[in-house]
């Protein structure tokens, strides 16, 4: 099946996508022609199995792993073809990026992280989108300090903060409370859903935790490298017996 977007425009959008590693008996197909639309302003969650393919998909509509067959489109680009340089800088100045591990540069402040793709970019951040950012994740007090003085919560809203500065068209967000106990990744769950609805930021986030997901307005499901199932409007109790179902043993074949 593949997961569309209910009206409206879309911010990311794959099609037919298949990705293949390896050759031979080592070979591992980990997309088979997913087809997936992300609408703009919508936030949605990627979820399935180990193995199921939602990272492998997400790294593929970010740009940072290639297709080996059909197409991928960020807004009215297809990057799918596009080069090396192209590529650098359409993710440097069209997609934002959230990650379990919050890959902040130990030597800098928290302001100094937020702003370094625009300083690379040789960009300023808009003074009034800054103040909008840094009130949303709760930070002023904190811009000053550097990472090691931070607490973990505190290090991924500045990786937020960083992600939504440059007003991406899509901020991709790989497990973004997994290394957060659960009052720490309530806040950061709550800062990505009023971006989204406060300022119209498209997040697309890959998580195995059905309570993370239900802060989504989507969530798309995979299972061996198709997309199998979706909900709109999740709760976390709807989003665990999907994937309870998805996790359940096939019936056996009768020959």
């Amino acid at each position: 099946m593949a997961a569309t977007n209910a009206g409206g425009p879309v911010a990311a959008r794959a099609g037919e996508i298949w990705k293949v590693y390896g050759s031979g008996e080592a070979q591992v197909v980990a997309l088979r022609g997913v087809s997936a639309e992300f609408g703009r302003g919508r936030f949605t969650a990627i979820m399935g199995p180990s193995g199921s393919g939602k990272s492998t998909l997400m790294h593929c509509l970010a740009g940072l792993d290639t297709v080996d067959k059909g197409t991928v489109h960020i807004g009215g680009t297809e990057i799918s073809t596009l080069g090396d340089k192209a590529l650098t800088r359409l993710r440097r100045d069209r997609v934002g990026f959230i990650f379990q591990q919050f890959n902040l540069l130990p030597t800098l402040s928290a302001a100094e992280n937020i702003t370094l793709p625009l300083d690379i970019a040789g960009r300023k951040a808009d003074p009034q989108w800054w103040d909008t950012v840094i009130a949303t994740v709760g930070l002023s007090d904190r811009l000053g300090h550097r990472p090691s003085q931070l607490s973990g919560g505190q290090q991924q809203r500045v990786a937020c903060a960083r992600a939504l500065m440059g007003r991406p068209d899509v901020i991709f967000a790989d497990e973004p409370t997994g290394n957060l106990d659960s009052r720490s990744g309530g806040e950061v769950l709550a800062f990505l859903r009023s971006s989204v609805r406060e300022h119209g930021q498209t997040i697309v986030m890959v998580t195995h935790d059905p309570v993370a997901a239900s802060y989504a307005d989507r969530v798309v499901f995979l299972a061996d490298g198709s997309i199998v199932d979706e909900l709109a409007d999740p709760t976390a109790e709807t989003v665990l017996d999907t994937m309870k179902r998805l996790d359940a043993p096939s019936d056996p074949v009768m020959l």
